[in-house]
């Protein structure tokens, strides 16, 4: 996991309310993500060990479940779902490109750095979680850095000219819009981070009861708190340039890095162009897709999309094929993403969940109410569809 966070837990975001339909679902990636949170404010955060190894454990111990550890280099007789994941390679990629006719698609995508906790400078940083949200305990689980104005222009012009890593000659640089490397967003304008990323607005500075010019927010990576993430701060930057320049953040000045950015590149699939109403591919209809390879981004949302697609495996097998999930709810927004024909002009690309994928709710209101009537609608029909489902498969 290049991130141990699973973003919102509240229904009224996207990626709370699709958590919500996949706890309703039964998704035993929430479940052990749920026993294993670590504080993170409104968000979902994971001790990634623990979940990981309560994962790999379900699994390994479930009856129905044979675990072979072994290289696939070519596509397995009779039905099978590909959940490959974003760095499929070798023969495997070129036979499934094959199967498609067509080029390969592609983005590049980054990690943030992480520090020990014990390296930051408490004199140079509060916690506080933005607005003060959630319980009195909650309420402390970001630690912010400050940065006066001069100091913040002086860590963008740096980020702006800092030596990077950069793709190979033959590979055009694409990244996705919701997890852009901070360099990438620097170079857009010099106050692109003040209002992303480094966005001050909901967090009191308690040494002058006034937000500041900009701030970085850490969050915890584990359950002790021994290290920290640095929040929206992805990277291609070269290793000591990273070190250097984000020690310019006075509460970072002395930070011991554990773990430094990185990019990598994520494979997805043209899914509206070749596959079908269950994820199946037109040209092999025994071979279905599943995660992030079919067009999605986000750890949440590529767990949704292999409970759908084995939905509609499990569906076909018994003889009772399930309908695709109502498109009023998170789920269905998703699935329409992937499924939904395109027109001529119309490029297809990876994306999160979010509220623009479900349909206007209809009445005229501020953004939060239409986002909490956009929720409980899709929470109401959520549930009947789900329900046929379990009462089919019992």
């Amino acid at each position: 996991m290049c991130s141990n966070s699973l973003r919102s837990d509240e229904p009224s975001a996207g990626a709370g309310l699709l958590k919500h339909e996949l706890r309703r679902a039964g998704s035993l990636v929430v479940e052990c993500a749920d026993r294993y949170k670590v504080p993170a404010g409104s968000a979902l955060a994971v001790e990634r060990f623990g979940f990981g190894r309560a994962v790999t454990t379900a699994l390994a111990l479930h009856p129905n479940v044979t675990i072979e550890r072994r290289v696939i280099d070519e596509l397995p007789a009779g039905k099978v779902i590909i959940a490959s994941g974003p760095l499929t390679g070798g023969r495997l990629a070129k036979q499934i490109r094959d199967l498609f006719g067509g080029d390969r698609l592609y983005f590049y995508d980054a990690i943030a750095p992480i520090v020990s906790a014990d390296s930051i400078d408490t004199e140079h940083s509060f916690t506080a979680s933005r607005w003060g949200k959630g319980d009195d305990e909650a309420k402390g689980d970001y630690i912010n850095c400050p940065v006066d104005r001069d100091t913040y222009y002086q860590l963008v012009h740096e980020i702006q000219n800092g030596r990077k890593v950069v793709p190979h000659g033959f590979e055009e640089p694409r990244f996705f819009e919701g997890c852009l490397p901070i360099e990438v967003m620097a170079s857009r304008g010099d106050d692109v981070l003040r209002h992303g990323p480094m966005r001050p607005v909901g967090l009191d500075d308690p040494r002058t009861g006034r937000w500041p010019f900009a701030l970085l927010q850490l969050r915890a990576e584990n359950q002790y708190r021994t290290a920290y993430n640095l929040v929206g701060f992805q990277t291609r930057l070269a290793y000591p340039e990273q070190k250097r320049i984000f020690s310019l953040i006075p509460a970072l000045a002395n930070a011991e890095f554990l773990r430094f950015g990185s990019i990598h590149r994520n494979t997805f699939i043209d899914s509206p162009a070749l596959l079908g109403a269950e994820l199946e591919l037109s040209a092999r209809p025994d071979v279905r897709f599943a995660g992030l390879i079919t067009g999605v981004e986000g750890y949440i949302e590529s767990c949704a999309m292999g409970l759908l697609s084995a939905l509609f495996l499990a569906g076909r097998m018994l003889g009772k094929p399930i309908q695709p999930p109502p498109e009023t709810t998170a789920l269905g927004g998703l699935y329409n993403h992937i499924t939904r024909e395109r027109g001529p002009k119309e490029t297809f690309s990876p994306t999160n969940i979010n509220f623009g994928l479900l349909p206007r709710i209809g009445v005229r209101a501020k953004k939060p109410e239409r986002k909490r009537l956009t929720a409980e609608r899709a929470i109401r029909d959520f549930g009947p569809w789900i329900d046929d489902i379990n009462a089919k498969a019992a």
